[in-house]
């Protein structure tokens, strides 16, 4: 352990649970690296993923940002290219797009694809699944809709899916944002996270959650409150 992070472990009650704005106020207070860093959020929830109705997952707008210039790819036919394009996509295309990624050449964090072109998508599946790319109806990145796809990615929307041991994590902003602007930003995630608490999840529901900084040490909140957040 660096004496850098020790320095900033000793600003943290390791004990201690915050409350989300007091989380907050001394998260921005472990800013140390040279960059701007990453606001990181964790969650721990009371799930089985195992069971399909308690695999948690979606997507929201941050009403703030993520701070993040995000590249987004959309695979299209038709008018739906055109649409793309003028909603700001850095890539277009279809069957080049795949031959493209087949080659080894991703340079996009999030792909977008309407239904009609899901057969190509399959083609590249085992390339996409793994680096978290695969598009998804429920995470709105299977849409005929590509222009309000384009801007919501490019705009500060984020998706989360539990892991195989209940874990949600996400970046919700970046350290030189202010405070409330952080704030605003996790209770969105945690509205959409709590509104998707299924009905056969039993027990406390959110059982911890922290967030830290790219270079930080964790702050632990208060589950109790954000289980509260509508």
């Amino acid at each position: 352990m660096s004496k850098r992070y020790k320095s900033l472990l000793e600003k943290v009650e390791c004990t201690k649970e915050y409350a989300l704005n007091d989380a907050v106020a001394l998260v921005k207070e472990l800013k140390s690296a040279k960059f701007d860093e990453t606001v990181d959020l964790a969650i721990n929830l009371n799930v089985d993923p195992r069971h399909a109705d308690q695999m948690i997952r979606g997507a929201v707008v941050l009403p703030n940002g993520t701070g993040k210039t995000v590249r987004v790819a959309v695979m299209a036919k038709g008018t739906k290219m055109d649409d793309a394009k003028a909603a700001g996509a850095d890539l277009v295309g279809n069957d080049d797009l795949v031959e493209s990624i087949q080659a080894g050449n991703i340079d996009f964090d999030v792909l977008i694809a309407t239904p009609d072109t899901m057969g190509l998508v399959g083609k590249i599946g085992r390339i996409l699944g793994p680096k978290g790319l695969m598009p998804n109806p429920k995470t709105g990145t299977v849409t005929m809709d590509v222009t309000k796809a384009v801007t919501e990615a490019k705009g500060g929307k984020v998706t989360y899916r539990v892991d195989k041991k209940g874990n949600i994590h996400c970046g919700v902003g970046k350290a030189s944002f202010t405070a409330d602007a952080l704030v605003e930003n996790i209770s969105t995630i945690l509205s959409a996270v709590n509104k998707a608490k299924p009905s056969t999840a039993k027990g406390k529901y959110i059982t911890k959650s922290a967030i830290s900084l790219t270079m930080s040490p964790s702050v632990v909140m208060d589950a109790s409150e954000l289980m509260d957040i509508k």
